[in-house]
């Protein structure tokens, strides 16, 4: 396993839809344990290929909670060419953020419930209903599949403000 590199916006590729997996090799394998290393390490609870520089339609996700001794046991999920086939009229809000745009974070209104269809490692079907964090999560990630970032859903006001912002920093950094 090996840390890589979260691209940070105002970078392009962050736009870029990502392509269908066509088959689980050793390669996407070694992936998903990488995207594994960079999220805990970064820390977070979801991340897209697409993030570490890889347009490929893959997820890495562990939403484990603290238990009350305070340890946390890792439920790392991994879902490959996910979907939404069905999203519940009935929305919800969370406060989001993102490992690509850091230390922002904002309330974002989305479908409550999602029915989601993945493939697994071992490239088998699933489909599976999803509500609290783990609907929200997993369409942000989704998203994210698509070249969409949660401050997309903001007013163009805040979205400005966030692309002004990371492009000033990028800048800075280049000099």
């Amino acid at each position: 396993m090996a840390l890589r590199e979260i691209i940070i916006l105002p970078d392009k590729q962050l736009r870029l839809v990502s392509n269908r997996i066509e088959k689980v090799t050793p390669e996407i394998r070694k992936l998903a344990d990488d995207m594994f290393e960079t999220m805990y390490d970064a820390p977070g609870i979801g991340l897209a290929a697409i993030q570490v520089a890889q347009p490929v339609r893959l997820i890495t996700m562990d939403l484990a909670k603290k238990s009350e001794n305070g340890e946390t046991t890792p439920q790392p999920r991994v879902f490959i060419n996910p979907e939404i086939i069905s999203a519940s009229e009935e929305k919800s809000v969370y406060e989001e953020g993102c490992l690509s745009i850091p230390e922002y974070y904002e309330e974002v209104e989305r479908p409550a419930k999602v029915r989601v269809r993945f493939l697994d490692l071992d490239g088998k079907l699933h489909e599976e209903d999803a509500e609290g964090l783990y609907a929200t999560c997993i369409q942000h990630e989704i998203d994210h599949l698509n070249g969409v970032l949660f401050i997309d859903y903001l007013s163009k006001l805040k979205r400005d403000r966030v692309n002004k912002k990371f492009s000033k920093a990028a800048k800075r950094a280049e000099e």
